[in-house]
């Protein structure tokens, strides 16, 4: 196997775990809790701590990667995800798994950012669009194969072995990590901002946190506004910290770039939708339609099979029509299949369901795909890290948000309706909600050059003769020309 193709499955195997380990949880709650002899809402702890502990070390990770090297960091990361899930499995107290889960949510924090790192610093340009579909399938298929597995596993076997299983699979991807990823390190690496690490942990960790217990239910709303208020003031210091200093942790002076500018406010909207899909989605089925938590999730399964149907034709699309073009479009379709959920009946076919799941999944996969590739377009070899690390920390945000969202819209539509008990009608405007935040995404793609990621992509660029024009000019002229077809369009 090619170096373009293993590389992006090490990295993605690793991501895959980490995805699938922070939703699968979530099933298993109830098995856990009385396992360890407490609540389940007490047992809620475990999801936003990890959560808390990803938001705050992903700020940290850019530095670490050039100080240390991709691949050393990379490794370890795995080995710290390990260790939190050994923990987590032999916790026997809640304190026991909260801290074993922060732990994890350590490891977490570098897997993600230093894993992309890696394929930007090691893959060609050229052939990015194919090493980022297959890094894309983790982060769509781990939200949705968790909670079925999580149920399977806990119904037929033990809640220990969600996280046990993690042991081969990280090991594995430690020892093909190290034979196989070259031993790339900044030359230079910056000073470390720690004054800048703290503000940015604070404020990450603050709004993220807050956002996502706002989206369980967890805390009185007071302490939620608190939280989400502490980490915009700390958010804000920190960009007047940053724009003093000469190496920020997070460096915003990267939005002046036209692509990552898109895919990271474009992105941001976009993710609303995704963050709250698996959110909404298994509610529906459950509580609204009755299904049993090991059928919901075979049902929600099928965004996951459209999404692992696209890597194969992901990079051809793109090439054939362009970033731009094809991320103005596809938001939009995209949207729609997430509007068409608000439709769901308790009379609709689950066939019909399933089939309306893969369609959309398989558009949500093309789209991540692209906003993912493009964001490193523009981006000079000794940006990477600090790229990498906001986009990161701009995907936890977005995900943070489509949760507590997607929850304050149906906690909504249940006041406006005066109604006590959550029925299937009360989702439908939340899916509305959310699928329209997404769709307004389109205008800030439509804002990047028509060529934009042209070089990544491998879309061809053609040049209309000017027989008055010397040969070299007519060559200057070509980095500088669009394709016909992006003329007509």
């Amino acid at each position: 196997m090619n170096k373009e193709r293993l590389i992006p499955l090490i990295v993605a195997t690793a991501l895959f775990m980490e995805n699938m380990d922070s939703t699968v949880i979530a099933t298993s709650l109830p098995a856990i809790a009385a396992d360890i002899g407490t609540s389940p809402l007490t047992l809620k702890l475990a999801i936003t701590s990890y959560l808390l502990s990803l938001a705050v070390f992903i700020p940290a990770s850019g530095w670490t990667a050039d100080r240390f090297g991709a691949r050393m960091v990379f490794s370890l990361a795995v080995a710290v995800f390990i260790i939190g899930s050994i923990g987590c499995a032999l916790s026997g107290s809640v304190t026991d798994f909260v801290i074993a889960r922060i732990v994890q949510g350590m490891g977490g924090a570098m897997m993600t950012p230093v894993g992309r790192l890696v394929l930007l610093r090691s893959i060609d340009k050229s052939a990015l669009v194919n090493a980022m579909a297959w890094v894309t399938v983790p982060a769509l298929v781990g939200p949705v194969i968790g909670p079925p597995l999580g149920g399977f596993i806990t119904t037929y076997f033990s809640w220990h072995w969600i996280f046990l299983i993690n042991i081969p699979i990280g090991l594995l991807g430690i020892f093909m990590a190290m034979r196989y990823i070259d031993p790339i390190r900044s030359k230079a690496p910056e000073r470390f901002d720690l004054y800048g690490l703290v503000l940015a942990g604070i404020g990450v960790g603050g709004i993220a946190f807050g956002l996502s217990v706002a989206g369980l239910n967890l805390l009185p709303w007071t302490i939620v506004a608190a939280l989400v208020a502490v980490g915009s003031i700390s958010m804000t210091l920190y960009v007047i910290h940053a724009r003093r200093t000469a190496s920020p942790v997070l460096d915003f002076t990267l939005l002046r770039l036209p692509t990552l500018r898109a895919s990271i406010v474009g992105g941001f909207l976009f993710r609303l939708g995704i963050g709250a899909l698996p959110f909404l989605l298994p509610l529906l089925m459950q509580v609204g339609f009755g299904l049993s938590p090991f059928r919901s999730g075979l049902v929600t399964f099928a965004s996951a099979v459209g999404a692992m149907g696209m890597k194969t034709l992901a990079a051809r699309i793109i090439k054939t029509f362009g970033f731009r073009n094809i991320m103005v479009v596809n938001a939009v379709i995209s949207s729609a299949f997430l509007a068409a959920c608000a439709l769901f009946t308790v009379t609709t076919p689950l066939l019909l369901i399933m089939i309306i799941l893969v369609v959309g999944g398989f558009f949500r996969s093309l789209q991540f795909t692209a906003i993912n590739t493009v964001a490193y377009a523009e981006v000079e070899p000794a940006q990477m890290s600090r790229a990498t690390t906001l986009v990161s920390v701009n995907q936890q945000l977005a995900i943070s948000t489509g949760v507590a969202l997607g929850a304050f819209s149906v906690e909504s539509t249940m006041v406006v309706r005066h109604v006590q008990e959550l029925t299937a009608a009360e989702f439908a405007p939340a899916f509305m909600v959310v699928a329209i935040i997404s769709a307004v995404s389109a205008y800030f793609f439509y804002q990047m050059p028509i060529d934009a990621g042209h070089q990544v992509s491998g879309r061809r660029t053609v040049v209309i003769s000017d027989p008055t024009r010397e040969p070299e000019a007519e060559e200057e002229a070509a980095s500088e020309t669009v394709t016909a077809r992006d003329q007509r369009l």
